[in-house]
């Protein structure tokens, strides 16, 4: 059962898809500490928060 160098070539394979993927995204690996992080966060969601309430005020007048 051997597989030969498909396994060697799978992995750099995933590594270049790893690479690429984790360009644009935000990650745990941010540089931010827990406390940042949450803060950051909790402002997102306020933002979220706001803007569903103003649809919502303008859908409804």
């Amino acid at each position: 059962m051997t597989r030969g160098n498909q396994r060697d070539i799978d992995r750099a394979r995933a590594q270049k898809r790893k690479e690429k993927a984790g360009a644009g995204k935000k990650g745990a690996d941010d540089g931010l500490t827990p406390a940042q992080r949450k803060e950051r966060d909790a402002k997102a969601l306020q933002e979220k928060a706001a803007k569903k309430a103003a649809e919502a005020a303008k859908a409804g007048k």
